[in-house]
């Protein structure tokens, strides 16, 4: 009895790895909700020796990350539209807001090509469907006065879903935002995706059956500050490799590049974490430690602040939170602009102390900077 049982259960035993093999389908359901908070860990643009290359793609594979180092951390946090919108931000991108509608928001920084206009408590607004995630627009306070900026074009599709494997998709949208007096900002962005792998990603955070969306975003900004010219440029072509596992909500694992010299270079890596104390996290690099310069500190609010990193630093991710955690600005440079600017209306309004991260190949260093 138990030999002519032996061919069912080995069968079955097939049939179990293959259900198991399958690969994942990102739905609706798995992205971001009113409510969420969810930390992420910022590590090292510099990738640990025995990582996968980017280019392992296809069917079950197998990418194990578990020596990533954390750097900091963060708090990516969504809320309803009625909780971050108001004034004319509700009638945009509240419930009669037709294609502007939006069902959930979340803090960002307002930036193109490192300018910036005087703005500040600055959201961005997404809807969630069944047939995508599409960024809507953003909200900003302007001179006391809580004003919507939106797509002419687009809007900004993040996800085409479901996500299933071997799919692609591209969405091209317009951003413009035009205040009299402050300047105008545009942005024409062309978002490719490609869903080009799936298997198994290993992390710290633990270990997760995910299909991998590689996103190619080419962005061209305008800028006009004040009543000075306008400018425009081309930025430097980025990907974004996104490693999605169901019921996450965002990227187990983020890697982003951008091109220098015709070659793609790693400037962020960034994955789902739990909190961890500041003291078990990555220790800094003394060289990057003794030739970062950040000045004026202390400086007023509205006064640009000035970074200086050792030559040969590469690209670098700055990142500025608060003392609790949220994150006030996220920005990558090539490395290579001697000493780079930030603008005073980057921070916003912000008085305190923030916590300025810089991230580069040298390693990570936290400078406490007070805003008066």
């Amino acid at each position: 009895m138990l030999r002519h049982s032996l061919p069912l259960l080995c069968l079955l035993a097939l049939f179990g790895t293959a259900r198991a093999q399958t690969a994942p389908v990102i739905t609706a359901a798995d992205m971001p909700v009113p409510g969420d908070t969810l930390r992420l860990s910022l590590a090292s643009p510099v990738l640990p020796a025995t990582a996968p290359p980017l280019s392992r793609n296809g069917a079950n594979q197998t990418w194990n990350y578990a020596a990533l180092q954390p750097l900091t951390q963060r708090v990516e946090a969504y809320s309803s539209v009625a909780a971050a919108a108001s004034g004319l931000q509700l009638l945009a991108f509240g419930p009669f807001g037709g294609a502007n509608r939006a069902t959930v928001a979340t803090p960002r920084t307002f930036d193109f090509n490192g300018a910036t206009l005087p703005v500040s408590d600055v959201k961005e607004f997404f809807n969630l469907s069944a047939s995508d995630f599409r960024s809507v627009g953003f909200g900003v306070t302007f001179n006391g006065v809580a004003l919507p900026v939106l797509y002419t074009a687009g809007p900004d599709v993040v996800y085409s879903l479901p996500l299933v494997f071997g799919a692609s998709h591209t969405s091209n949208s317009v951003l413009v935002a035009s205040l009299p007096g402050a300047g105008y900002l545009s942005q024409q962005r062309q978002r490719r995706n490609a869903n080009d792998a799936w298997g198994t990603l290993t992390t710290p955070f633990g270990t997760f059956q995910t299909l991998r969306v590689v996103t190619t975003i080419i962005d061209h900004d305008s800028v006009a500050v004040g009543t000075g010219p306008g400018q425009g440029a081309t930025l430097p072509t980025r990907r974004e490799y996104k490693w999605l596992a169901t019921g996450i909500h965002v990227p187990v694992l983020s890697i982003t590049t951008i091109e220098v010299n015709g070659a793609q270079q790693v400037s962020a890596v960034e994955y789902r974490d739990v909190y961890r104390r500041p003291t078990a996290l990555a220790t800094r690099n003394r060289a990057l430690d003794a030739g970062l310069r950040v000045y004026p500190n202390p400086s007023g609010v509205g006064t640009a602040l000035q970074l200086a990193v050792p030559a040969g630093s590469g690209p670098l991710t700055v990142v500025a939170t608060d003392v609790v955690g949220r994150q006030l600005l996220q920005r990558r440079f090539l490395g290579n602009e001697g000493v780079m600017s930030i603008s005073g209306g980057a921070l916003g309004e912000f008085r305190g102390v923030l916590l300025l991260t810089v991230t580069t190949a040298q390693g990570t260093v936290t400078r406490r900077v007070v805003r008066e």
